[in-house]
């Protein structure tokens, strides 16, 4: 069951996810426009415009018009060399107050929906014992991005009742596919190299989504009436342990696993001592979605197992 619309405008449209939704909606019938920061060609039909740099006086006329959904990806990431003495207002410059003013434009441009990408970041950093993160969770955002995502949410609702404007938000965990980068290329590079790893006797749990599981999610989201001032958590549906993840990438790789054990208190010290103590606790700690919601809501079902998208990524990685 969907509503009736024609274009879908997708801000980030260069960037890992934003590629991947825009040929997939091209691909589904739909007219897309991408709002980018600079000229960008690289998929066939794609219809581009060029912003400013976004914040609270980006001129989105053009790139609205005719537009009946804007699926918002652009934002500040992790930053990991912040050079800002003010992190924090440089993420609400763009996160909060871009966000903020793209809305209203959309609202003004007669947009009927905004889907809103934003990050399990407001939910926490990690999950303890049996507690799954689920979007009935009090939000406690824990660095400025997160803080920034939150922040961003509650205007868009705001905006969403004085307006009439429809707001969806979507918050994924560590999203991987082909294209990904960060330490999740990192790691497909150390695993690549056969490099020994510390990591055996880790047993913590984390969710994942692949991106075309993501992209599924945010075409669902532009599209289904019962999706309009919701917020939903996404995943895979599987959740994999440190050791998990690295054996399926390596057997992906076609090369055998090199893990062993290793305390984890003296992981956590050496990434302390060399100033890595928030990668260390991804590695270490667990980081669990219920993605239910949805999966009850819209009847979402990811079209991807976790193995058909960690396949494809290291596919890509080793063909590249």
């Amino acid at each position: 069951m969907t509503f009736s619309i024609k274009r879908i405008m997708v801000t980030g449209a260069n960037g890992f996810v934003g590629q991947a939704i825009c040929a997939e909606a091209l691909a589904r019938g739909f007219n897309v426009t991408g709002a980018t920061r600079t000229s960008f060609s690289f998929i066939p039909h794609l219809k581009n415009y060029v912003v400013s740099d976004i914040n609270s006086s980006t001129d989105w006329a053009l790139a609205l018009e005719g537009c009946d959904v804007v699926v918002h990806l652009a934002a500040r990431v992790h930053v990991m060399r912040e050079h800002s003495g003010n992190p924090l207002a440089e993420f609400r410059r763009l996160n909060v107050e871009g966000t903020e003013h793209l809305a209203r434009s959309a609202a003004k441009a007669g947009v009927k929906r905004l889907v809103y990408v934003s990050s399990i970041k407001v939910n926490g950093e990690e999950t303890s014992g049996n507690h799954i993160y689920c979007e009935q969770d009090v939000p406690a955002p824990q660095d400025p991005y997160g803080i920034s995502k939150w922040e961003a949410e509650q205007v868009l609702h705001q905006i969403a009742q004085e307006t009439g404007l429809e707001v969806g938000v979507v918050r994924p965990p560590l999203v991987y596919g082909a294209g990904v980068k960060g330490n999740f290329a990192q790691m497909l590079s150390v695993l690549a190299r056969g490099l020994p790893l510390p990591f055996a006797t880790i047993t913590n749990r984390r969710s994942l989504i692949y991106v075309e599981n993501l992209v599924d999610v945010l075409i669902l989201c532009a599209t289904h009436p019962a999706a309009a001032g919701q917020t939903y958590l996404v995943s895979d549906g599987e959740d994999v342990s440190t050791p998990d993840l690295l054996n399926k990438l390596s057997l992906a790789m076609g090369k055998s696993p090199r893990l062993f054990p290793f305390p984890i208190a003296l992981l956590k010290l050496a990434g302390r001592l060399v100033g890595k103590s928030d990668q260390i606790s991804r590695v270490v700690g667990s980081l669990r979605v219920d993605s239910s919601k949805i999966r009850r809501e819209l009847g979402w079902v990811p079209p991807f197992s976790v193995d058909d998208g960690l396949k494809a990524t290291v596919k890509k990685k080793l063909y590249d």
